[in-house]
């Protein structure tokens, strides 16, 4: 039986969690999938600037498993724009961590 996964600690939930290439139907639109955890990752190191070790504590998870959500969204991401497909943000296994200190709990898949 697999380990359980830890749930992850996220700030920030985004208002707009779907993107498409301009000019293109959806109906003909493929997707590619990054969870709440991934865009967390992304956020921290890329738009804020965190080193990985401080922002897997922020997250509060190992530096190694920060990395690899790191690597998995970076790849999704340029999977999406270099071959014209959709950006839906879903899912994880993450806690919501509000300004006033108290969390809200996400099992979505």
């Amino acid at each position: 039986m697999p380990r359980p996964r830890k749930c992850r600690h996220v700030a920030f939930k985004p208002d707009v969690t779907y993107f498409k290439p301009q000019g293109i139907p959806l109906r003909f639109l493929e997707e590619v999938r990054l969870s709440f955890d991934e865009i967390e990752a992304v956020r921290l190191k890329d738009f804020e600037g965190l080193e990985q070790e401080e922002a897997a504590q922020k997250m509060q998870i190992s530096r190694p498993t920060f990395q690899r959500l790191l690597s998995s969204a970076r790849q999704k991401i340029a999977t999406a724009i270099t071959t014209s497909r959709a950006i839906r943000i879903e899912g994880g296994n993450y806690k919501l961590s509000t300004e006033k200190g108290h969390q809200n709990t996400s099992n979505e898949k």
